[in-house]
């Protein structure tokens, strides 16, 4: 009866084909939903809804007013029931509970597929599923419908017309020929992947010239992509916000066992098995289009450079191994004769301690502490600079191969919040100025201009009315706020695990164990980065979703707008987020601790804590590496992992509960439509750049003191390729295919990291690490050329009767001076000579050289960088 009453919705002959379906055999059905219930009509794109049954008398007023309205045919798409399996309601039902806010969206939901009808798509309802209290409607594009909006989005089509693709000749065709054979093993087994000699030329498609086209198989000319590119729904956005359908999604196709496309990602793509094998990007771009295609191109491109980066960046940690046993400052460190006692770290309860006892920490220092590091830093700075150009180039060449030479991006329409809030400045504007014609009295010839201009402004308010920075300004300043807030918030979460540093320092130093005493260091600066590592990993998600709630209020026009500006307060939060405890410790830790006597107080409680005598940059290594590890197995590996698997057993215990006690043969005959439903709805690919961003820049920004980021983050990647390519796959539902020809914002953003690495990098490198004071004392002050005395030049001695009142350690006993005269020594620092209460033994300039020193050789590394590039 439903398939009868469509018929005034359909042209002649697709009402001919819904004659013909209803002497359709049964096995129709078994096309696993991918086709309407002729079995011919092609479901290119789902919408689901949740139903109940309306209220009759408020049925029966909305379709009085739909009569009234003078669009005839539209209220009769409207009153007529979708072909399918859809519940209507008989006279003689009784009349149910009146549930005002459900009718309200389903009045709303048919309007909007009376739109769509319209617009020339088929429709076909189906509410009898395996899943209770869920509808969908499956939506076909006609070819004419495809016709007409292909040449609208000007898409580029293949030709009859074939052209020969010129090959490298010579020399280099027999280098192209080896290269192949080497690498066939790692290419993966599709047509798309192998050397094409021949090619389509394409054009943008045209309705008057389809004689160019070659339309012998009009139903594979435009493919799955295509299709769902063209029907996706516009303005749906809205309705899914407002609930009134659940969600709207093209289908996986499982039909074209040609192609076998799900199959043929799995298989070369998803499975960790593959992980040594080239991803099969065009095959990628084919089913998921052309800005998933880049994502996962710019990944794998990113990947493969990191490969040479790990390659140098272990032969630098093997170079400080090999020459750990030649290092004469540690030595020295190391050397019991010299039994060189230090100040206490801390007022009162920390004891004095040998400076042999941080042999172990001074030994280890050098491994990421050594000449090869200087070499790294600069290599890496030509790295990040190669990898931008590599890329470059490598997105060109994908835009000659998938026909976007010539492609511009249009501008979005406005979105549905935009829209809205113009509206609602329209009207009040409209009102103000009625509000102004009742005090002026109107001349009654002009009454009729009135009327014509009233007339022809009609629902198009929104064209002539703008959101000027006035309207935004209150949402500019929360954002403004709220922004620095929030980088407070980080910066006292810093200060609150530095004063945990300091007390539990203090704390565990009057311990009675002596194996605690001795691994103070240790326990307090582990504790505190897997504190940092937790706060950092929940501060993310917090900041992700207040990121979206501040750009939600500035109402940006378009989608692309909204995106932008989401992913630049995300990656400024996340940003700060990440790397200010690194920061901290790279730039600020032990550079205002003062001098025993004088020390500095947080508070006027707390005293500044101090570097290591190996420097600060081993801490700084055991910063990074445990926050980077850690972001990349929790947040990236395991959260993708587990929270998904979790959703779905959620879901599958909550639809077995309400599903009969026949539930896996009912799981059997699900639809496809009903399968793809239970996936996850694709949340965009901004969550897949960021972690990826903020991987390139504890890579990039710090390797100076870690040169095995690189490696790390090569095996980090090498799983999450296959990690997102099975969820993508297997766990999402399929994304609308968009076409874009870059990667957008995200590589403004990966340049703006480049630059700054080489700025941090210098700054570490003159700063943090030991190399500039080491060949200062070398070429200036070594008295035979050699590192001998380096340790004691950068002592300073403290008499320890001159300690402030309630400062001096508990048991001064354990002082056991080699020599006569009670001192202590301590790494002095530039400038804290001249504050010095006189302090016995010679006081050098220290460890630290005088700024105007370190910032010359700053500037003269920046020069070099310039000049090179």
């Amino acid at each position: 009866r439903s398939q009868l009453l469509s018929f005034s919705l359909l042209p002649a002959p697709d009402a001919d084909q819904l004659l013909n379906s209803l002497s359709v055999d049964p096995d129709a059905e078994c096309k696993y939903g991918l086709y309407f219930r002729d079995g011919r009509r092609k479901v290119d794109y789902i919408l689901v809804y949740h139903h109940k049954r309306p209220s009759g008398n408020r049925t029966l007023v909305r379709r009085v007013q739909h009569s009234d309205t003078p669009s005839g045919a539209r209220s009769v798409k409207q009153d007529h029931p979708l072909p399918g399996k859809g519940v209507s309601l008989d006279a003689g039902t009784a009349e149910p509970p009146m549930d005002y806010h459900e009718d309200d969206k389903r009045f709303r939901r048919e309007e909007y597929e009376g739109n769509l009808l319209e617009a020339g798509l088929e429709l076909e309802r189906d509410e009898d599923t395996k899943i209770h209290g869920v509808g969908f409607v499956k939506i076909h594009a006609p070819w004419n419908v495809l016709c007409r909006e292909a040449e609208f989005l000007k898409l580029k089509m293949p030709t009859k017309k074939m052209y020969h693709i010129n090959e490298t000749r010579g020399l280099l065709k027999k280098i192209n020929s080896v290269l192949q054979k080497i690498t066939d093993p790692i290419q993966p087994k599709v047509a798309e992947h192998r050397p094409q000699t021949m090619k389509r030329l394409s054009y943008p498609f045209s309705r008057e010239k389809q004689h160019l086209f070659d339309l012998s198989d009009k139903d594979s000319f435009f493919d799955s992509k295509t299709r769902s590119t063209i029907v996706s729904i516009a303005r749906i956005t809205s309705l899914l916000a407002n609930g009134v359908y659940a969600a709207a999604y093209p289908l996986h196709d499982v039909s074209n066992l040609d192609t076998r496309f799900i199959s043929l990602l799995y298989e070369e793509w998803a499975r960790y098995g593959v992980f040594y094998k080239y991803q099969p990007i065009d095959l990628v771009r084919k089913y998921f289009g052309e800005k998933i295609g880049l994502y996962f191109a710019w990944l794998g491109v990113y990947t493969q450079m990191l490969i040479p980066a790990s390659i140098v960046g272990i032969i630098v940690f093997l170079y400080g191994c090999a020459t750990m046993d030649e290092n004469i400052p540690s030595m020295e460190m190391c050397d019991q004769r010299h039994n060189i006692t230090m100040c206490p770290l801390c007022d009162k309860t920390c004891s004095y301690w040998k400076m042999s006892s941080a042999c172990a920490t001074a030994r280890a220092s050098h491994l990421f502490d050594n000449p090869a590091t200087v070499f790294f830093s600069v290599f890496m700075a030509l790295w990040a600079a190669t990898f931008m150009e590599h890329w470059k180039r490598k997105q060109m060449r994908l835009n000659y191969r998938w026909d976007l030479t010539g492609f511009e991006e249009e501008e979005d329409h406005p979105r549905a919040e935009y829209e809205a809030r113009v509206l609602e400045k329209s009207l009040k504007k409209e009102s103000r100025n009625k509000e102004k014609r009742r005090h002026i009295p109107e001349e009654s010839t002009n009454k009729w201009k009135q009327r014509v201009k009233t007339a022809m402004a009609g629902v198009k308010l929104t064209d002539k009315v703008k959101l000027t920075w006035r309207d935004r300004f209150p949402a500019y300043l929360t954002n403004l706020v709220s922004i620095i807030f929030m980088i407070a918030v980080t910066f006292a979460i810093v200060l609150g695990v530095i004063i945990y540093r300091i007390s539990m320092a203090a704390a565990l130093a009057m311990n009675s164990s002596p194996s605690v005493r001795s691994n103070i260091r240790v326990t307090v600066t582990a504790t505190a980065v897997i504190i940092n590592l937790v706060v950092i990993i929940l501060l993310d998600e917090v900041y992700g979703c207040i990121a979206r709630w501040l750009t939600k209020i500035e109402v940006p026009k378009t989608e692309k707008s909204f995106e932008e500006r989401l992913i630049f307060k995300a990656f400024l939060l996340k940003f700060v987020n990440s790397y200010t405890p690194i920061f901290y410790v790279a730039f600020f830790k032990g550079r205002f601790v003062g001098r025993p006597g004088d020390y500095v107080y947080i508070f006027r409680s707390f005293r500044m804590e101090e570097c290591a005598p190996g420097g600060c940059l081993m801490e700084l290594c055991i910063q990074l590496s445990i926050i980077m590890l850690g972001k990349q197995l929790i947040q990236n590996n395991l959260f993708e992992i587990g929270i998904p698997k979790m959703k779905k057993l959620i879901r599958y215990l909550k639809l077995k509960r309400q599903s009969p006690p026949d539930h896996e043969e009912c799981v059997k005959r699900k639809q496809r439509y009903e399968v793809d439903y239970n996936l996850e709805p694709f949340a965009g690919l901004t969550p897949e750049y960021m972690e990826m961003i903020i991987q390139f820049g504890f890579v990039t920004l710090f390797v100076a003191s870690f040169p095995l980021a690189p490696l790390f983050a090569l095996l980090n990647n090498i799983i999450e390729i296959r990690l997102d390519a099975k969820k993508f796959v297997t766990e999402l539902r399929r994304p609308v295919a968009v076409r874009a020809k870059d990667i957008g914002i995200w590589y403004n953003i990966l340049r703006g990291i480049g630059k700054l690495a080489v700025i941090i990098n210098a700054f570490v490198i003159s700063f943090t690490s030991d190399f500039i004071p080491r060949l200062v004392y070398l070429y200036m002050y070594s008295k035979n050329g050699t590192m001998h005395g380096f340790v004691n030049h950068t002592l300073s001695s403290f008499n320890v009767s001159d300690f402030q009142n309630g400062t001096a350690p508990n048991d001064p006993l354990d002082l056991a001076m080699p020599t006569t005269g009670a001192s202590c020594s301590y790494a002095s620092g530039a400038g804290q000579a001249s504050r010095a209460s006189r302090p016995m033994g010679t006081l050098s300039q220290g460890r630290r050289l005088p700024a105007p020193t370190r910032a010359r050789w700053v500037l003269g590394f920046l020069q070099t960088w310039r000049t090179t590039f």
